[in-house]
């Protein structure tokens, strides 16, 4: 009998554990549904705060940041050679044991010796190039032991204490003069070309931004229209009950009703499609559920013509790439003129040098040397090859020029017609935001007087589809602005809001 109460008192023991453990297990199971529900909240966003996030985050502007990267380098490389360099040249052991072929004078003969000795040698040098004249300054210092094994052995120590010096080629091309004018023009356009790859990508995420206000504004209204077409076909039914409306009408308004359940299946499926984009130019999860904001109507911006294209001489990145085009083949002719005459270049040095057998003797009592050397190359026949070459880079630099010319009327074109677009664009919004209104209000009212039997199927329709063309030229208005509106930014880098200089701005920023 005790034996029978111990089993049952452990049997309902047990139960009780595993009721506990069940009940955990099911509030860690509710737990984490409730935690995926909530990491999976659709994200809020408005157009201002969609493009502070395309700047930062999405990978053309992560792109763009690499590329002035890139540019930002390779200006500082140019820099850095405008400032002295100092080498360090080392040779810490060489050994040679050979036989070599030598002429013997007492003997008028031409012998075979063993040749075998060690080198060492440490050379410091200073060197500074000089722009305007296209050559460079060297200061250096040099030290060299030999010891020669053989029927005589014995050391020596060379030493240079000092030595300065000059070389340059006189009458050639002079690549630092050209570098001094290209650099500066090629990092002022990297500098305007990021700031243009940013604006662009405000731009285009403009675009993707009110594709999906279009998308879920058709949505949303294609769910209505669900909702609506279900209760005008059942109010239908009891109309035509009692003769009210005759069965065209109320097949009508069943086809109503079966159209806008498969309207709002493709409205759906345009929606996913339109976030999917955006998120992906977001560089977001695919899955990120977004719901757009629209902004407010914009308040009007004066944007003078003459303004903006002077902005955009300044800093669109195109004239400067005109430019540096222009340098670079005019570079190109003064190199082939040059190239097409005789070089004569000039080395010249002064310092002391010294010899001795021993470390201590060899910085002892230096002698002065003194090096000039003037070589020239003189072209002789060529059979036109450089006179060819300097026609062919005058060629270049004309078909520059005109190209340059065109590109810059282009730019302004643009610049021209997309202002007078934009400030079209300022009234259309007033205008379609108050024609949406009007859509809204004059399909509330049919669609009661279709309730009480005071309107026909057809004029609810027509109040319908007026409504819903309605909502798409405002989101279409406001989206044209918009996009219009970072064209402008884009192509003259300024922002006629706030009147700052988007490029002076980059500029206090980054402290360039």
């Amino acid at each position: 009998m005790m034996c029978l109460t111990f089993i049952i008192r452990a049997f309902l023991l047990l139960k009780k554990r595993v009721n506990v453990l069940c009940l955990t297990g099911m509030l860690f199971i509710a737990g984490s549904q409730l935690s995926t529900v909530n990491c999976q909240q659709p994200l809020l966003l408005t157009l201002e705060r969609t493009i502070e996030i395309a700047a930062d985050g999405s990978l053309e502007a992560f792109r763009s940041k690499n590329m002035y990267l890139a540019g930002y380098w390779e200006f500082r490389t140019y820099k850095a050679g405008r400032l002295p360099s100092l080498n360090l040249n080392l040779t810490p052991a060489q050994y040679y044991r050979d036989i070599t072929r030598r002429y013997d004078s007492s003997e008028d003969i031409d012998i075979y010796r063993k040749q075998q000795y060690y080198y060492a040698y440490g050379g410091l040098s200073v060197s500074q190039n000089f722009d305007l004249l296209g050559g460079s300054f060297f200061l250096d210092t040099d030290f060299g032991y030999m010891r020669n094994f053989g029927e005589k052995t014995y050391s020596q120590f060379t030493t240079v204490p000092v030595r300065f010096g000059y070389t340059q080629n006189l009458l050639g091309y002079n690549p630092f003069k050209w570098e001094r004018k290209i650099e500066p023009v090629k990092f002022e356009k990297v500098k305007k070309e990021f700031l243009y790859n940013l604006e662009n990508v405000s731009e285009e995420v403009t675009g993707h931004f009110f594709t999906l206000a279009m998308a879920q504004a058709e949505y949303d209204l294609a769910k209505d229209n669900v909702v609506s077409t279900d209760t005008l076909y059942r109010t239908g039914l009891q109309r035509h009950k009692i003769a009210s409306i005759t069965q065209a009408d109320l097949l009508t308004l069943k086809l109503d009703a079966v159209n806008a359940k498969n309207t709002l299946q493709n409205k759906e499926n345009a929606l996913k499609r339109a976030m999917f984009s955006l998120a992906s130019y977001l560089n977001f999860d695919k899955n990120t559920e977004i719901i757009p904001r629209l902004p407010a109507q914009p308040a009007d911006i004066v944007v003078p013509v003459d303004e903006a294209l002077m902005h955009a001489r300044e800093n669109n990145p195109v004239f400067l790439t005109l430019r540096q085009k222009i340098l670079e083949a005019e570079q190109d002719v003064d190199k082939t003129k040059k190239e097409a005459l005789f070089n004569a270049s000039l080395r010249a040095s002064i310092g002391f040098n010294q010899v001795a057998n021993n470390f201590k003797d060899a910085f002892r009592n230096p002698l002065q040397q003194d090096i000039v050397s003037i070589s020239v190359s003189i072209p002789l026949l060529d059979w036109g090859v450089r006179k060819g070459r300097h026609n062919i880079a005058k060629n270049a630099l004309n078909i520059a020029q005109i190209s340059a010319q065109q590109d810059e009327l282009s730019v302004e074109e643009d610049v021209i017609m997309t202002i007078s677009e934009f400030n079209i664009q300022q009234d259309l919004i007033a205008s379609a935001g108050e024609a949406l209104d009007l859509a809204r209000m004059a399909y509330a009212e049919t669609k009661q007087r279709f309730m009480i039997g005071k309107a026909d199927i057809n004029s609810l329709t027509l109040s319908l589809s007026r409504q819903q063309e309605a909502q798409r030229n405002y989101i279409s208005a406001l989206s044209d602005y918009w996009v219009k509106y970072y064209k402008i930014r884009k192509l003259t880098l300024h922002d006629f809001r706030t009147g700052v200089s988007l490029s002076s701005q980059f500029d206090y920023e980054h402290g360039m």
